[in-house]
């Protein structure tokens, strides 16, 4: 075994009624060039044949529980509880890891060895399969007053950050844009890989909020990240004006 295949990666993929693309996810961590990983599959009660899918892959299949949880985050901090690995990622059962994602993730992170977070561009993938390619944005006035700019499915955490912090179940969609940003802010080092590792299905439980849910769970996550109140409603104010001015736009 090489040096860098000595460092245990664990992924978490977390599913319910999963099963039109879940073998996808599973093909793209079992086919990774890097092979040192564990992988946890957290489903969440499925009803269809997503228990079938993760049996008949369960020789490379880590561990995996199938119970009632309270959403996506509740179970991905159940996934990252029973992790070992030294780096921890989140890949959802609609997503997938382009081969190489793990070894340039080990790399870059063997490479930098003060790194807390670790992550990437990302591939859009649209409804007729085509892709765009999202870049990262690394502007911190965006991060905290606006919107995510890491792209979550491919971070890449140290263990020891999730034992700081851990994903808020109270929110239906802004938990992971809290634990990044209360993370960025408390001054861990994030380390940008300019490539995109995975392809992300737009969509999602971001896509179906109303705009009141939106500043709502914006409010919270920034509040509990550690913005004071004079900038939580400024950003607030900011993301009222940006969401107004890109209706009309649309118009």
């Amino acid at each position: 075994m090489n040096r860098d295949e000595e460092l245990l990666v664990s992924v978490i993929t977390v599913v319910f009624n999963g099963e039109d693309y879940l073998q996808q996810t599973i093909d793209s961590v079992k086919n990774q060039t890097y092979k040192n990983i564990e992988y946890i599959i957290i489903d969440g009660g499925s009803t269809d044949n997503t228990i079938n899918i993760i049996k008949k892959n369960q020789d490379h299949i880590s561990h995996w529980i199938s119970e009632p949880d309270k959403g996506l985050y509740d179970a991905m901090n159940k996934g990252v509880k029973i992790a070992n690995g030294d780096l921890i990622g989140t890949i959802n059962s609609d997503d997938w890891y382009e081969l190489d994602a793990i070894r340039l993730v080990v790399d870059t992170y063997l490479k930098n060895p003060n790194v807390k977070v670790i992550h990437s561009n990302r591939y859009d993938v649209y409804s007729d399969n085509t892709r765009k390619v999202y870049a990262y944005n690394p502007s911190v006035f965006k991060l905290k007053y606006l919107s995510m700019t890491f792209s979550h499915p491919s971070m890449f955490v140290t263990r020891e950050v999730y034992q700081q912090y851990s994903y808020n179940i109270a929110l239906k969609s802004y938990a992971d844009y809290q634990f990044s940003l209360m993370v960025f802010m408390n001054n861990n080092k994030f380390v940008h890989i300019d490539k995109p590792l995975v392809n992300f299905r737009v969509g999602g439980i971001s896509g179906q909020l109303s705009l009141r849910e939106e500043l709502q769970q914006g409010f919270i996550a920034r509040n509990n990240a550690g913005l004071n109140v004079f900038e939580n409603i400024f950003a607030l104010f900011l993301r009222i004006l940006t969401k107004t001015f890109l209706t009309h736009k649309k118009k």
